[in-house]
Parts: structure tokens; C-alpha cells; sequence
């Protein structure tokens, strides 16, 4: 099974990001930084969605993540799906905390039960052929809408979603020019996907 085993997130400012990550979510080597002055506005077509196991863990996670310097892009709620919230880190990448319990069954912590890129993509049917063709493994499907790849546990697990709808539930638009200022380690090798996110070798 391939398995995606770090992102790393470009900034202007790595100390500041790295400073961010270490304070808010403790993701260790799962999320890492480096320094890029490439060219990027509004959204970068990507959000990275962190899984947890109850409510009181959102209000902590979001909680770490706007004292450390992050903005809201969507308050924590109840919704249909769960309860959850979206905040911009200060390098500019999207986060997404959520969990589709509504009521708490311990006392609250830190705890990440999953890690989720989400990609943007233009063309679903294309994309989704692409990575099958690079030995991904489709978990689930709807349409041209959604596509979960299978990830092995403790690794982050890949979605692709349409492009507008990703930017809506991040509760931004979904214009954006330049670069992804992201790149995907992996067992996959090193190549550029249809929509322009790059991957290295882990």
C-alpha cells in the first residue's frame, strides 16, 4: 500500500512556521517546513484536515492554534457531519480540525486520530486515474466530487476533492494563482500531478 509520509509546508518565515506547528498541533516530522519566496495568492488549492476523536479535542486543537497565531476562517460548530472548525497557520496553509462525534466521552487532549491532504483538483476522473496508475488504492469514491485513497495507519491519508468545493468548505474563494507552496513525501517517487502539486521520495 503507498503511503504519503510527510507534507511540507513552503514559507517566507520558516521559523515562524515551525514555531506555529510546534506549538499548536505537535505533529513532529509529519508536517515540515521550509524557506520558499515563491509566488502565491489566495488559495493554494489544498487543505490539511486533522481528525480527532471528540468535540473538547477541537476546542483544544483550534484553541493552541489561535493563541499561537493563527486566524479563523470558519468558528468551531455543530454541523450535519460532526463539529469542527477552519483556521489559516500563519504561513498561509488551510487547517481543518473536526470530528464526527458530537459529544465528549473523555477528558479532553491533543490527540490527532488522523491526518488528511486534501488536493483541489480540476479534473476529478483525470487525477484519480493518475494516482491509481502510481499504485494508490481508492478507499472510497463519489463521482466527480470525492476520491479517499487507502493509507496505511499512522501515515497521512490523501483525498482529492473538486476545487471549488474544497475552497468553500475552508470557507474562502476559490481563486488563487502561483504556487501550492506544499510538496508530498511519499513511497509514490518524485513527479508533478495534474493540478501542479509536486511529490518527492520520502
Amino acid at each position: 500500500m503507498k503511503f504519503i509520509e510527510s507534507v511540507t509546508l513552503e514559507a517566507s518565515d520558516p521559523a515562524v512556521a515551525e514555531t506555529f506547528y510546534a506549538t499548536a498541533f505537535g505533529l513532529g516530522t509529519t508536517v515540515r517546513v521550509r524557506a520558499s519566496e515563491a509566488p502565491t495568492s489566495g488559495f493554494r488549492g489544498f487543505t490539511l484536515s486533522l481528525v480527532v476523536s471528540q468535540p473538547a479535542n477541537v476546542d483544544v486543537l483550534v484553541g493552541a492554534a489561535l493563541d499561537a497565531g493563527a486566524t479563523t476562517l470558519k468558528p468551531v460548530k455543530k454541523g450535519f457531519w460532526g463539529y469542527g472548525g477552519v483556521v489559516r497557520a500563519p504561513d498561509g496553509a488551510i487547517w481543518k480540525v473536526a470530528t464526527p462525534s458530537k459529544k465528549d466521552a473523555e477528558p479532553a487532549s491533543r490527540q490527532v486520530d488522523e491526518v488528511v491532504l486534501l488536493l483541489g483538483v480540476e479534473d476529478m476522473s483525470a487525477s484519480k486515474r493518475f494516482y491509481v496508475d502510481r499504485g494508490l488504492e481508492v478507499a472510497r469514491s463519489f463521482g466527480r466530487k470525492y476520491t479517499e485513497f487507502e493509507s496505511p495507519s499512522g501515515y497521512v491519508k490523501l483525498a482529492l476533492c473538486g476545487r471549488r468545493g474544497l475552497a468553500r468548505d475552508a470557507g474562502v474563494s476559490p481563486e488563487g494563482t502561483g504556487s501550492h507552496r506544499i510538496v508530498i513525501g511519499g513511497d509514490t517517487g518524485s513527479f508533478t500531478d495534474p493540478d501542479g502539486f509536486v511529490w518527492e521520495a520520502a
